[in-house]
C-alpha cells in the first residue's frame, strides 16, 4: 500500500510536520464545445466543477489548465478571470484539462485540526472507557490511519512529568525556598 502523505498533529491539535509523497494527480483533459455542460464556481481562490461529472471529470476537481496553458488560481495564464472566459462563444471550442488540486499550507492546518476534532470526539464517545479513539478512516480510493505514540505520551508531558518530579524533590530537601 503506498503512502500519500504523512501529518503529525500535536496533542491540541495543531499541524507540527507533514509530508506529501504522491506522485502528479489523475487528470482529465476534454475539448468542449459553447455552452460548457458542466458547472464551475470558484472555491478557495481556485475555479473547481461544483455539478456534471462526465468523462473522469468529477465534482470538486480543479480546472488546471486551458488549450495547454497551465492556470493561476481563478485566473488565466494572461490574467482574465477564468469563469468570464468560458462565458464567451468565441473562445470555444476550448480544452479544458481538470484534476485534484494540491491542498494549500491552510488546508493541511485545517485539515489536520478537522481530524484531531474527530478524533477527539470518538475518543469521547465511545461506550468504552479508554478508547483509543478513531484508528481507521476507510473510503473507496484511500484509508486513513491514525497512529498514536506508543506510550501514549508524547516528550512534552514527559518533560512536565519529570520537572514536577524534580521540583518536589527539591522542596522536600529544601534546596531552595524563600529568601534563597
Amino acid at each position: 500500500m503506498a503512502i500519500f502523505s504523512v501529518y503529525v498533529v500535536n496533542k491540541a491539535g495543531g499541524l507540527i510536520y507533514q509530508y506529501d509523497n504522491y506522485v502528479p494527480r489523475a487528470e482529465a483533459e476534454k475539448t468542449f464545445s459553447y455552452p460548457l455542460d458542466l458547472v464551475l464556481k470558484i472555491h478557495d481562490e481556485k475555479v473547481v466543477v461544483s455539478f456534471g461529472q462526465r468523462d473522469g471529470i468529477r465534482v470538486g476537481h480543479a480546472l488546471l489548465s486551458i488549450n495547454g496553458v497551465d492556470v493561476n488560481g481563478k485566473f488565466t495564464a494572461d490574467g482574465k478571470e477564468i469563469i468570464e472566459y468560458l462565458k464567451d462563444s468565441t473562445n470555444y471550442p476550448v480544452s479544458i484539462r481538470f484534476g485534484r488540486a494540491r491542498l494549500s499550507s491552510n488546508e493541511k492546518l485545517m485539515l489536520a485540526s478537522m481530524f484531531h476534532s474527530l478524533f477527539a470526539i470518538g475518543s469521547q464517545l465511545s461506550p468504552e472507557v479508554g478508547s483509543s479513539g478513531i484508528e481507521m478512516l476507510e473510503t473507496d480510493m484511500f484509508k486513513l490511519h491514525c497512529f498514536q505514540t506508543l506510550t501514549g505520551k508524547t516528550m512534552c508531558e514527559l518533560f512536565d512529568q519529570n520537572l514536577k518530579g524534580a521540583l518536589e524533590i527539591a522542596e522536600k530537601a529544601a534546596n531552595f525556598g524563600p529568601g534563597s
